[in-house]
């Protein structure tokens, strides 16, 4: 046989097996994290069965389109050559759906997790004090310091000012 088919042969067998041990390997540790993620068991593993048929229909698929080599191979140093970054573009791609399922899933995560937050993410400390304002008007920021001591400027009356409370009328 030719050396290309040799370089096929091999190609597939270890993109291949692979590809079955990632899978598997996924499928079985991944279950517990979709678990998490969806809080239901049987949905967990629905999501689970059809991650996996996804991820061997997209990476078996980029195996078999990757295959084909157009320049001749004329030695087993130029196969291996060839072998190795066609079995390294396998490898990224692996890796590449994997951490995709993984991002997707933990936003789909953090997004149920804060939907089923029942208290607000920070604890009130206590409340502003409101201003009554004149009708219709924007309430205005009123300084909220100790009252001056000391003389009264001309003019000025008590209970005028900077105060807590409302002007009697």
């Amino acid at each position: 046989m030719d050396i290309k088919v040799w370089m096929y042969l091999v190609y597939l067998a270890v993109s291949i097996g692979l590809t079955i041990w990632v899978a598997r390997a996924l499928s079985r540790n991944g279950q517990v994290f979709l678990e998490e993620v969806f809080a239901d068991e049987r949905l967990a593993r629905a999501v689970n069965n059809l991650l996996v048929v996804g991820f061997y229909l997209l990476n078996l698929g980029y195996v078999t389109v990757a295959m084909k080599h157009r320049d001749p191979v004329g030695s087993t140093s130029q196969a291996m050559e060839e072998l190795s970054i066609k079995i390294g573009l396998v490898l990224l791609v692996l890796g590449a759906l994997h951490f995709f399922n993984v991002f997707a899933l933990s936003r789909y995560r953090r997004g149920r997790l804060r939907q089923l937050a029942t208290h607000p993410p920070i604890a009130p400390i206590g409340r502003l004090p409101m201003q009554p304002g004149p009708q219709g008007a924007y309430p205005t920021a009123h300084p909220t310091g100790p009252l001056p001591t000391g003389p009264l400027p001309t003019g000025a009356q008590p209970g005028a000012g900077s105060t807590s409370q409302p002007p009697s009328r």
